[in-house]
């Protein structure tokens, strides 16, 4: 299990090396091969920038938080709190390759293929059953909720953050290189 330690970095460098780590989810599990950082400062997309409920929310937790919220009132969106180093920072989990109960989550999505389970950040939230009673748990103390670490060495692509009208051109989102789980393929 990936401990706190992890989350007390540069919040793009974790964001990278998330890539390929595995998600816990209780019965379910995926292969991270999207995500996306945010910076807590001068970030005009990062909800600190505008909510002072998430400013509130870095200030009194740990590194390693979950940090969830409703995207235009339909999909939860899982995020993780990047806390210790300079910079301080929310990371998007945006997909998964699924490797563990494939099964459940095609049920909790209502379909069959396997591609369209987690390839979204709506959609990876919908598959593993996450919502905003997950919000504030830690990552890192939960066996049943966490994140291991890479199985081996992976190539990692950036590019431009998506789904974003402002700061969109930071190349803060983080994808494996290849995979065909991404939300949409790099520009590469």
């Amino acid at each position: 299990m990936i401990g706190t330690e992890f989350f007390q970095r540069d919040p793009l460098l974790c964001a990278r090396e998330l890539i390929g780590t595995t998600l816990v989810w209780g019965r379910c599990a995926g292969v991270v091969v999207e995500c996306e950082a945010y910076l807590t400062e001068n970030d005009e997309a990062c909800h600190t920038f505008t909510r002072p409920s998430t400013r509130a929310f870095v200030e009194r937790n740990a590194p390693g938080a979950i940090y969830i919220y409703l995207n235009y009132g339909m999909h939860w969106m899982l995020n993780v709190l990047v806390k210790g180093a300079p910079q301080t920072g929310l990371i998007l989990l945006r997909a998964l390759q699924p490797v563990a109960g494939v099964r459940l989550m095609k049920k909790r999505r209502g379909t069959e293929e396997e591609r369209q389970l987690c390839s979204g950040p709506g959609k990876l939230t919908q598959a593993l059953d996450i919502t905003d009673r997950h919000h504030e748990l830690s990552m890192c103390t939960d066996e049943r909720r966490c994140f291991l670490p890479r199985a081996h060495d992976v190539q990692v692509v950036s590019d431009a953050r998506i789904g974003i009208t402002r700061s969109a051109e930071h190349p803060w989102r983080f994808t494996l290189r290849g995979s065909k789980f991404v939300s949409r393929p790099p520009k590469l």
